[in-house]
């Protein structure tokens, strides 16, 4: 069941429409809808919020291994398969070639799964800054597996 589902089923069982959860949530009530007919999708601290307001434990919507598989998914190529073999190594070599810490950050989020607040805890710097790392590695990866892959 995908995360619009997930939502809907939870908000129906508590027995909200969708303009009372986006009252809750503060956001409208089209785009609740759009979450639940998947035409968007609502971050992590979104997501959290929603569980709360529908007073659901977060992973009933999301958990958080495919909340962290979502976010590392935009960085992959579209359209033509690519064999996990050949990613992997892809990955691997990107990694090698970034500093240090930012090939940490990537390996505690993306491999290990571990939250940009755990990450921060773990290296004494503001949440904040560990998502901006996070967004600037993603997108270099994605440019990195563009050019890789049209060879």
């Amino acid at each position: 069941m995908d995360i619009g589902k997930r939502i809907a089923a939870a908000r129906t069982a508590a027995g909200l429409t969708q303009q009372e959860l986006g009252e809750r949530v503060f956001v409208s009530r089209d785009l609740v809808s759009k979450w639940e007919a998947g035409a968007r999708r609502p971050d992590l601290a979104m997501l959290q919020s929603i569980a709360e307001a529908l007073s659901v434990p977060p992973d009933t919507i999301i958990t958080r291994e495919e909340c962290v598989f979502a976010e590392l998914q935009r960085c992959l190529p579209h359209g033509e398969p690519v064999p996990r073999e050949r990613l992997s190594a892809l990955i691997s070599r990107f990694l090698r070639e970034r500093p240090e810490k930012d090939a940490d950050l990537f390996i505690r989020r993306y491999y290990l799964l571990k939250t940009n607040r755990e990450i921060a805890e773990f290296y004494g710097m503001p949440e904040n800054q560990v998502r901006s790392r996070l967004s600037k590695t993603a997108k270099k990866l994605e440019k990195f597996l563009k050019e890789e892959l049209a060879k």
